[in-house]
């Protein structure tokens, strides 16, 4: 994450990085393995909804959540990604794949529209 990142987002990876170096953790955090245990949290998230609108457990969900953003930002930290740029590049290359004047309201996907 670069220097135009968030300070919370900063601070958070440098929290996992502590986390993560002070129980000898690199190891075992390469991508491909973080990028599965994001996926493993993204499932556990999910379960809270399955089969229902609405969460029985918001604090439960509030954990899940945190889990995944860990993960991320763990993940972007391993791969050298600004998280905080590439999500702004992402929000712009989404504008342009869905302009209002064609996806305002629409749930299709921009190939579609």
């Amino acid at each position: 994450m670069g220097t135009d990142s968030g300070d919370a987002l900063i601070t958070l990876r440098n929290s996992l990085r502590d986390f993560a170096n002070e129980r000898d953790w690199d190891q075992f955090h390469s991508p491909k393995n973080l990028a599965m245990a994001l996926a493993v949290e993204a499932a556990e998230l999910l379960e809270h909804y399955q089969w229902q609108e609405a969460a029985e457990n918001p604090a439960k969900v509030r954990e899940e959540v945190a889990d995944v953003l860990l993960y991320l930002i763990r993940l972007a930290d391993r791969l050298d990604i600004d998280l905080a740029a590439a999500a702004r590049d992402k929000i712009a290359l989404n504008a342009q794949k869905y302009p209002v004047e064609k996806a305002r309201g629409s749930a299709r996907k921009y190939t579609e529209l």
